[in-house]
């Protein structure tokens, strides 16, 4: 893809400018950032409708950003920015974000206040892209970085607990939240699994609830974005007041389900070869012969 070559031109670049460990830190932002175009483009999108739009315009905002999302999405893969694998991680996270919202609207949780006419039971249909932008990342960011996970659980530990995430934001309106135990669950099922990703031409590992809690303190500073522009409000919250910090919580559980569902089409990133000595830091090549799937 041409998109390959920039990074490959960008990066000989960074590096004959910038002493090596600088290097791999802003090369490491930029991927991340180019991993986030979905979501990037939605917040702008937030952005720029909430300044500019007005009440009697031919098309109310919410029904526009909803085209927004089409658009984005027929864009990405008309370019080839995004494969067809990665549409149906895409697809998946919007059917079951939205009836999430379905469900946490109608229980009050939050609402959106405006009018618009491609609803359903209260939600406008942009929000799924919102959870699909979350897809998308997941799935860009592993190709974007060639990630690998080891040592890695059974598949059906995470698809375990990854249901039980979900059901337990349904389930805690109407019985004892069990978001504690599921926390400690997290910890105590992926304490040993590393996240393998590459920067250039070296291999690096970060443990995944680690990355987990970083990236849900991002989409909590993004869905603060979202608040502060009137799109979504929180039962007793003004558009003023910052998202509470319990929610980054919600955002870390609720990135265990994205994480199964991405897996459902990302399995070869599990696979017992995925980690090898040729790809790992020379200085943990010997840790290699350890790491395999469980």
């Amino acid at each position: 893809m041409k998109y390959l070559s920039l990074e490959r031109r960008l990066g000989d670049a960074v590096r004959r400018r910038l002493p090596h460990p600088v290097a791999e830190l802003v090369m490491f932002g930029l991927k991340q950032g180019w991993a986030c175009l979905f979501g990037g483009l939605m917040i702008a999108g937030l952005l720029v409708s909430d300044a500019l739009w007005q009440d009697d315009w031919w098309i109310a905002r919410y029904d526009a950003l909803f085209l927004f999302g089409l658009t984005i999405q027929a864009l990405l893969l008309t370019f080839k920015l995004e494969s067809w694998r990665e549409a149906r991680v895409i697809l998946l996270f919007h059917v079951t974000g939205t009836a999430m919202e379905i469900f946490k609207v109608n229980a009050g949780s939050w609402a959106y206040p405006d009018a618009g006419l491609i609803k359903l039971w209260g939600v406008p249909l942009f929000s799924g892209f919102m959870y699909a932008s979350v897809g998308s990342y997941m799935a860009r960011v592993i190709r974007i970085f060639d990630m690998r996970f080891a040592p890695f659980p059974p598949f059906w530990i995470t698809a375990l607990l990854a249901c039980a995430i979900y059901i337990n934001f349904f389930a805690h309106h109407f019985a004892r939240d069990m978001r504690v135990v599921l926390f400690a669950a997290t910890i105590l099922i992926y304490a040993r699994t590393r996240i393998w990703f590459r920067i250039g031409a070296r291999d690096y590992w970060m443990p995944l609830p680690l990355a987990a809690l970083l990236t849900s303190f991002f989409l909590w500073i993004a869905e603060n974005v979202g608040t502060s522009t009137g799109t979504w409000v929180y039962a007793g919250q003004s558009v003023r007041d910052w998202v509470s910090v319990t929610k980054l919580g919600s955002w870390y559980l609720l990135l265990y389900v994205s994480f199964a569902t991405v897996l459902l089409v990302y399995r070869d990133v599990l696979h017992p070869a995925a980690i090898t000595p040729a790809r790992a830091p020379t200085d943990t090549r010997r840790q290699q012969r350890k790491l395999a799937i469980d």
